[in-house]
């Protein structure tokens, strides 16, 4: 891809300009993760990160990995077949529909992101199982009317739908209304659904966090806001939140002998009752 250019969509028109010159936060967070879809740019922005001394590895990590344990849970032990996976970003290791569908193959995903190289690679790599569904819409979530009304085409929105927002409201600035997405999300959603969520952190290792908000500050188009525990229990009004609550992502269910020490991102799952 070269810069500012265009791809076709499935209907052979053109579906947005790729701007390898501008640094996107799903690039910038694929290269944390030790992804190769990311370009100099992107590549810039996080080691400038990286270098004040916050450990974004570590949280992208533990967010990552938050991501695997939730679905996991869903899939398995919460008996969800549907899932609406809002701002995926770009495609790694333990994706929602790899996790759920090894669990319960017949599982239906739709994932959703805003960045076009996103919708290149899912429709390239985000392939599910024969017996179950997996789909994208090309879509910014606060045009979320859109993306419900879009999901219906995959989703039967009369059953449970677990709505995944990992690391994504960190990039929807309060006069965006973050809330307001996440319930209108949840109001759409039948009694017996779930929503889980993490984003990034203000009040754990704050010093660090507010160094990294001043580099995004200054190099990232579009404005990072992180939150406080508080600020993010707000997403989950209307829903009870699982067992151990909101907590550091690297402390929701951990696997045996995995990595708790506490990373500057809240997590959390909630039940719609």
């Amino acid at each position: 891809m070269t810069q500012g250019s265009t791809h076709p969509g499935p209907d052979g028109r053109e579906q947005g300009r790729l701007d390898t010159g501008v640094p996107h936060i799903a690039r910038v967070y694929d290269y944390w993760l030790g992804g190769k879809d990311n370009y100099a740019v992107d590549r810039e922005v996080a080691e400038r990160i990286i270098a004040t001394g916050n450990p974004v590895i570590a949280n992208a990590r533990a967010n990552r990995a938050f991501l695997g344990r939730a679905v996991r849970y869903l899939a398995a032990e919460a008996g969800v077949r549907q899932f609406l996976d809002l701002g995926t970003g770009l495609p790694s290791s333990g994706n929602t529909h790899e996790v759920a569908q090894r669990i319960a193959p017949e599982t239906r995903v739709v994932y959703t992101d805003n960045d076009p190289i996103v919708l290149v690679h899912a429709r390239a790599l985000l392939t599910g199982s024969p017996a179950g569904s997996t789909t994208y819409i090309h879509a910014d979530v606060r045009d979320i009317d859109k993306i419900l009304e879009q999901a219906r085409q995959t989703l039967d929105f009369s059953q449970p739908i677990a709505v995944v927002m990992a690391g994504l409201l960190h990039c929807v600035p309060d006069e965006d209304d973050p809330a307001g997405i996440v319930a209108t999300a949840l109001a759409g959603l039948s009694s017996g659904s779930y929503l889980a969520l993490s984003q990034p952190a203000a009040d754990i290792n704050a010093t660090g966090m507010a160094r990294a908000a001043g580099v995004m500050d200054q190099l990232m188009p579009v404005k990072i806001t992180y939150r406080t525990q508080e600020q993010v229990a707000r997403f989950f009004e209307g829903t009870e939140l699982l067992e151990p609550g909101l907590v550091s992502a690297s402390l929701w269910r951990p696997d045996s002998q995995a990595d708790t020490a506490p990373r500057s991102v809240w997590a959390g799952v909630g039940h719609k009752v």
